[in-house]
């Protein structure tokens, strides 16, 4: 993985014991920078992460929250590179708090901006949902905003060097609170397993590969983009059939015993999901890997400064879960095992 660009970084992650952010300090480690800082509200989260990476020289272990601009200021002091991952994601929960959403998912992030500025930081990615393309719910509509926090970031930096980008992604299979987990856990009491509708689909992804293609965004960017990257498409209703079928016996279970009930659609929730919006595809590039949205900044110029867009090809449709072709459930199957998913080690300790 090309990463040498971070080598003798200083570099801050928020939301530092969440799984991308996670993913994402194994990585940048493994590229020697000079220090991580790893920034986290959540001191048992911020525990377990400092005892599974052990005792490391570059480590910095920060409590603290986005909130809190003062505390986001010092720690961004000397800053090179921030990974800003901090956020309230569970779109159920924020549908009843949303005030809450505001405070951390967009006033963390203007104090994540102002702080970066204050300390002439290189640059700051923003890791964004697919939720924000229409979105229908307030944890959606919070990411699309945060974007749009990021361009503007970009365009009023005036003589700073900071560079702002946002990273938009799907779900990542395995990570806290996904569906993975939520099947894992009603598999092994022996079902069933709820499903609030049997037509929904989701864009999936392994935890590895969304950090590679995170730092790939970063290393490019610019400033001002939104990097999307590209990912399959399942079925939920596949999905969770795959898992009782490799999971149910683990459990002394006949697959065929644990049913399957469908409750409805949950508040703010979408039956599919798209990755790019309709209205974004003349803004947008693209190659196997990624996708790139300009934003407005569709000029000559913007286009000029960009070389890596030579290799990029304009976007001439819509990446809609409902529209392209799914995950066969043999094709589930392989991309659970690839990612880990259906290790015995991992059920059994039920962290799937």
């Amino acid at each position: 993985m090309a990463t040498s660009w971070l080598t003798g970084k200083s570099v801050l992650v928020t939301g530092a014991s969440g799984t991308v952010a996670t993913g994402l300090i194994t990585q940048v480690l493994a590229t020697q920078p000079r220090v991580i800082r790893a920034l986290d509200s959540h001191e048992h989260g911020l525990f377990q992460l400092q005892q599974r990476l052990g005792e490391r020289d570059e480590m910095r272990w920060l409590l603290g929250d986005i909130r809190d601009y003062g505390r986001l200021r010092r720690a961004m002091d000397g800053i090179d590179v921030v990974f800003h991952t901090a956020a309230l994601k569970h779109v159920t929960i924020g549908e009843y708090n949303p005030f809450e959403i505001v405070q951390t998912n967009l006033v963390g992030l203007q104090n994540v901006i102002n702080a970066a500025l204050e300390n002439n930081v290189e640059l700051v990615v923003f890791t964004s949902s697919d939720k924000a393309v229409n979105p229908s719910n307030a944890m959606g509509a919070s990411k699309l905003m945060g974007e749009r926090l990021m361009a503007a970031a970009n365009e009023m930096r005036g003589r700073a060097r900071t560079r702002f980008t946002s990273v938009r992604f799907g779900n990542i299979l395995g990570s806290n609170g996904s569906v993975v987990e939520v099947f894992l856990g009603q598999i092994a009491r022996g079902g069933p397993i709820t499903l609030t509708d049997r037509r929904m689909t989701r864009f999936v992804m392994g935890l590895d590969t969304a950090v590679r293609l995170v730092l790939r965004a970063a290393e490019i960017s610019v400033g001002g983009e939104v990097f999307v990257l590209k990912m399959p498409a399942l079925r939920i209703i596949d999905l969770a059939e795959v898992m009782i079928r490799h999971l149910a016996p683990r459990y002394d279970r006949r697959p065929e015993s644990v049913g399957v009930v469908e409750i409805g659609v949950k508040l703010g929730e979408k039956l599919h999901e798209e990755l790019l919006a309709e209205s974004e595809v003349q803004s947008a590039y693209e190659d196997e890997e990624l996708i790139v949205y300009l934003g407005d900044r569709q000029d000559a110029k913007a286009i000029r400064d960009r070389e890596y867009l030579r290799a990029m090809r304009p976007v001439t449709q819509v990446y809609h879960s409902g529209r392209i072709p799914l995950m066969t459930p043999a094709e589930i199957e392989q991309f659970l095992l690839h990612i880990g998913i259906l290790e015995p080690t991992r059920v059994a300790e039920g962290i799937a």
